[in-house]
């Protein structure tokens, strides 16, 4: 992501999200629950530096509430059945990217279960706004 010139932005994360979700394209996996772990970073400008002494107004609305992110992937993750990490991960980048505020959105999705000599496989991406949400012409 190119950042514009004289802009300031803040990384947002939520780390090591560990779900059980009806995930995979095998029969095995159908009908039952597997642990994925999830990782989001996002961007989002960063209004601090245009306040005295450089940090914004102690104020929660000013920022985006990523309680309120982790609440929708859950939600998304208990919905239903999804085949591939990669549509789960594209889900979470489009979640993360709902807030006009964020710029951009990298997001992994790993199962955690699926060989037994490695910690995990899956995928990880990265969204910038235009994106999942093309500029109204």
């Amino acid at each position: 992501m190119t950042a514009l010139p004289g802009s300031h932005l803040r990384r947002i994360f939520i780390r090591d999200l560990v779900l059980d979700a009806r995930i995979g394209v095998y029969a095995s996996e159908k009908g039952r629950r597997q642990p994925v772990r999830i990782n989001i970073s996002f961007e989002m400008r960063d209004d601090g530096l245009d306040h005295p002494g450089g940090v914004g107004p102690d104020v929660v609305g000013r920022v985006v509430d990523y309680d309120a992110l982790a609440k929708r992937i859950r939600a998304f993750v208990n919905s239903a059945h999804v085949e591939l990490v990669e549509t789960m991960a594209e889900e979470i980048a489009r979640l993360s990217l709902q807030d006009p505020r964020v710029v951009s959105a990298r997001v992994s999705v790993e199962k955690l279960t699926v060989f037994p000599d490695a910690a995990s496989a899956g995928v990880e991406i990265l969204r910038e706004r235009d994106q999942v949400f093309p500029p109204v012409a």
